[in-house]
């Protein structure tokens, strides 16, 4: 066999050897997802991954709500979750968030009023801090429980509007604005509101106002008029609120449990089931098969830091 023949037979060889190895990865990496998939129908359908403590005769269901209020679709789906299962008496909201977006903080209000209307027992408890798009979604539970020293409130709508008019034109920087209509580029970051902009603007904010004051009269009973002398943004400690009419007790986190057990019908110590956060990456990568979605953890960072709300039930602090 001359040289020529045996370098040939070699380069088949190895070609032989990297169209397998090539083959080997693919199955690899199809096993792989279709395993991860799997596993997610798991976790979808049978809430294995749900943490349960406690024994008891009788489950109640702690949903967080311990977050920048960008997305209702969290809270949302627990609430359905919970509110469908009925091995589940009743659902305990622990609320710590400063509030954030007016839609989602709304979509959260009537996800969690959906459950008690339902019949079954919602109580809320406040941690910290439930304010503005928090407080909001609160309204919507059957009773709430705050710590004496809770920041409670923040009644209030809040519109951001960046100016970088100045430092573009530092910089060399312009825009060409083509627009069908006076009000289509309002709130444009590269000039300055002018007043038909701001009156725009102010209706907006008042209209989703109003729509936080009309929740809060009708969940809370108290007088639209009289509401409005503390609906000016301000938070107010556990013990103000209580006194305003803004929750219905005072008392701990065990407290707010020991209250849900007592509206459930349930004796003794409840089972208590909460999902379990998703916070490493295999579950990031679970969620994300699991929605078809394997943008989701470039989209959250996208929305965190980018695409914050506009109008905003928010406490500023």
């Amino acid at each position: 066999m001359d040289q020529t023949e045996t370098v040939k037979k070699q380069s088949n060889s190895g070609r032989w050897f990297w169209g397998l190895l090539a083959a080997l990865i693919v199955i690899a990496i199809l096993f792989v997802g279709f395993s991860i998939m799997f596993f997610a129908k798991i976790v979808s359908d049978t809430g294995r991954y749900d943490e349960v403590s406690g024994k008891g005769n009788g489950k109640i269901a702690v949903v967080d709500l311990d977050f920048t209020i960008l997305s209702s679709e969290s809270i949302v789906r627990q609430f359905r979750k919970f509110g469908e299962d009925k091995s589940i008496k009743a659902i305990l909201l622990h609320v710590n968030t400063p509030g954030g977006g007016v839609a989602a903080s709304q979509e959260m209000y009537e996800a969690i009023k959906k459950v008690k209307e339902s019949g079954k027992p919602v109580v809320v408890s406040i941690s910290s801090l439930g304010a503005s798009g928090g407080y909001y979604a609160a309204c919507g539970g059957s009773i709430i429980v705050a710590n004496p020293g809770s920041l409670v409130g923040s009644i209030g709508v809040i519109m951001n509007l960046t100016n970088i008019k100045d430092m573009a034109e530092k910089i060399g920087i312009t825009e060409n604005i083509i627009k069908s209509g006076e009000l289509k580029d309002a709130g444009n970051p590269f000039r300055e509101l002018n007043e038909k902009d701001k009156e725009y603007f102010q209706d907006i904010v008042n209209d989703s106002y109003d729509q936080f004051l009309d929740v809060v009269s009708k969940s809370r009973k108290i007088d639209k008029e009289k509401l409005k002398v503390y609906a000016d943004g301000r938070v107010f400690t556990g013990r103000q609120a209580k006194d305003i009419g803004l929750i219905d007790s005072l008392g701990t986190y065990e407290d707010a449990v020991k209250i849900t057990s007592r509206l459930a019908g349930i004796e003794g110590d409840p089972v208590i089931v909460r999902e379990k956060k998703k916070d490493n990456l295999l579950f990031r990568i679970v969620e994300s098969f699991s929605e078809n979605n394997l943008k989701t953890v470039k989209n959250e960072l996208k929305s965190e830091f980018l695409e914050q709300p506009i109008l905003q039930y928010k406490f500023v602090y």
